[in-house]
């Protein structure tokens, strides 16, 4: 099975016809996640959050939740929404999040060009040490999230297939999370299965509670969608007014209490939770505007070949980023250097993405032939 699939980012396969505009919102989401990253691994502490350049590359940062918005939009588009596929997926995409990190940190560390200031960043003394590197290895990232998300929403759609379960239960693992952030039971292992569920610490960068809200809210517009017999009209007509419904609500929940009802980008309470639904839904209501305006051009199939690649992709862009620091430090550049760096890992990532393309095309083609011979093989038994 291919890793697009696992991630559902062939939206639409076997459909009547593609949701373009979700194909523009996701390539567009994972293309912004380069500078972003290249940013957090690459600059220094005052460029981040004292430059113009950090502050706006941190707001597109936003593109990560219509990232996961798409995300449930295109689960409901799968021809195949077993529980046992969904499982094996859910599966799947864990292992992918496991392997991507061994390759961003325990790799490098291991061929002794991991930069020693990362190390020291997490508060350890360098060289580090195995307890170390198990701790890298389990870093809950997107994927990890994003494959214990589909084990949940396989079990909900297996039991209701009612478009209003998967929007009801956006907004209780949102509300919930502010609730049930942090909580630990003292356990060794079993407190590490809870932090990826709603941890507040750095071990995990997205837990479940609430960043499940995102596809889930996604899923709920990809019934509409389906029900309305893919007409997308009420579909987007509704992102637009439930999104603003949300942002509304989210700013008013972390205006009363910033701490408790925000948080951190990472570990979001249940009013930033809301907004960022909300702004997601919006990002992606946007980006159908931009597509019914616009006549179709080489940039939008750009962002559509990225989209049709977005697993593949997010996984080269991490692993490159973190093996470039074995060459430019971590976080040692200034602004016009990272600026730099951020056009140079865009190209290099584009570069190894079409190398991957390559070598998976040359894949089917020897899979094709071979199944060729088998049905020649076949028709001759037949004849005899």
């Amino acid at each position: 099975m291919e890793i697009q699939q696992v991630s559902l980012e062939d939206q639409g396969r076997g459909s009547k016809k593609r949701v373009r505009s979700i194909d523009l919102a996701r390539g567009i989401g994972v293309l912004l996640l380069v500078p972003l990253h290249t940013l957090w691994m690459y600059a220094d502490v005052k460029t981040q959050s004292n430059t113009l350049l950090g502050e706006f590359i941190h707001f597109t940062g936003t593109g990560t939740g219509m990232f996961l918005i798409t995300m449930g939009f295109s689960f409901t588009m799968s021809r195949n929404q077993s529980l046992k596929l969904t499982f094996r997926r859910g599966a799947l995409l864990l292992l992918v999040g496991y392997g991507m990190n061994f390759l961003k940190f325990v790799f490098p560390n291991l061929l002794g060009f991991q930069p020693v200031d990362l190390i020291k960043a997490y508060g350890w003394t360098p060289p580090a040490t195995f307890d170390n590197l198990l701790y890298m290895l389990g870093t809950g990232d997107i994927l990890q999230m994003a494959g214990i998300s589909l084990f949940i929403m396989g079990i909900a759609n297996h039991l209701s297939k009612n478009k209003f379960v998967p929007l009801g239960m956006a907004v209780f693992f949102a509300v919930a999370t502010s609730f049930v952030r942090g909580i630990r039971a003292g356990v060794p292992g079993f407190d590490y299965f809870l932090d990826l569920l709603w941890g507040e610490q750095f071990n995990v960068y997205f837990p479940v509670f609430p960043w499940i809200s995102l596809i889930l809210a996604g899923i709920y517009f990809g019934r509409v969608y389906l029900e309305d017999d893919r007409d997308e009209k009420r579909a987007f007509r509704q992102m637009w007014q439930i999104g603003l419904l949300f942002v509304l609500g989210g700013l008013a929940l972390s205006s009363y209490d910033y701490k408790r009802f925000y948080g951190d980008y990472f570990h979001l309470g249940s009013g930033g939770a809301l907004y960022l639904i909300g702004a997601s839904l919006l990002l992606a209501r946007f980006a159908k505007f931009l597509v019914d305006v616009t006549k179709p051009n080489k940039i939008f199939n750009f962002f559509y070949y990225l989209s049709a690649r977005i697993t593949s992709f997010y996984v080269i862009q991490w692993v490159l980023i973190c093996w470039g620091m074995g060459l430019v430090g971590f976080q040692k550049m200034n602004a016009g250097q990272v600026l730099l760096a951020m056009a140079v890992m865009i190209v290099l990532c584009l570069i190894t993405q079409k190398g991957v393309d390559l070598i998976k095309g040359r894949g089917k083609r020897k899979k094709s032939d071979k199944e060729e011979v088998i049905k020649e093989v076949a028709q001759e038994e037949v004849l005899a």
